[in-house]
């Protein structure tokens, strides 16, 4: 039996929008998508410098926002785990076309209404390809540092951190 949840959306960059989650939280993901991270766990461990997410932690579970410093005002680098920028603007974001009118705030607002149980085919498939280009990033890591050095790169493994690939396994 499925049960699926609606969720009401009322924030800064979307008003008075619903999904519809009609999988499990955590469950039934695509099988070419590999998250290494959960989003409560990208959260904790510090991504785009605290200022992500700040005025839409009720749309999430109450437990994702547990240790997690935010700042409003600006983005701090500072709060990332690697005390790097490793992000571009919003405006850069949607120049570049990878904003979908569903998630206006990118690739990781879907990966929490995805890892949520919210499918949206042809959008899910999109974000999971995009996911999967990232990883050429690992291989930059992998071939030009000592494995374990967390110092070395730090600025893509923030990046593959955004990403839910965790760098400090490599």
């Amino acid at each position: 039996m499925v049960i699926t949840r609606l969720i009401k959306v009322n924030d800064t960059m979307q008003q008075d929008y619903e999904y519809i989650c009609s999988e499990p939280i955590g469950k039934k993901i695509h099988k070419d998508f590999k998250p290494d991270l959960s989003p409560k766990k990208m959260l904790q461990l510090g991504v785009f410098g605290g200022k992500y997410m700040g005025d839409c932690a009720q749309e999430f579970p109450h437990d994702w926002f547990i240790n997690v410093v935010f700042c409003h005002e600006f983005h701090d680098p500072e709060l990332n785990y690697f005390k790097v920028n490793a992000s571009l603007s919003l405006r850069e974001w949607q120049n570049r076309g990878w904003i979908y009118y569903e998630d206006p705030r990118g690739w990781f607002q879907w990966y929490c209404r995805y890892y949520m149980g919210r499918r949206i085919p042809f959008e899910d498939d999109r974000q999971i390809k995009r996911w999967k280009a990232i990883f050429r990033h690992v291989g930059a890591i992998k071939k030009n540092c000592i494995p374990g050095d967390l110092n070395c790169r730090k600025k893509q493994r923030q990046a593959l951190l955004h990403w839910a690939i965790d760098s400090r396994k490599f």
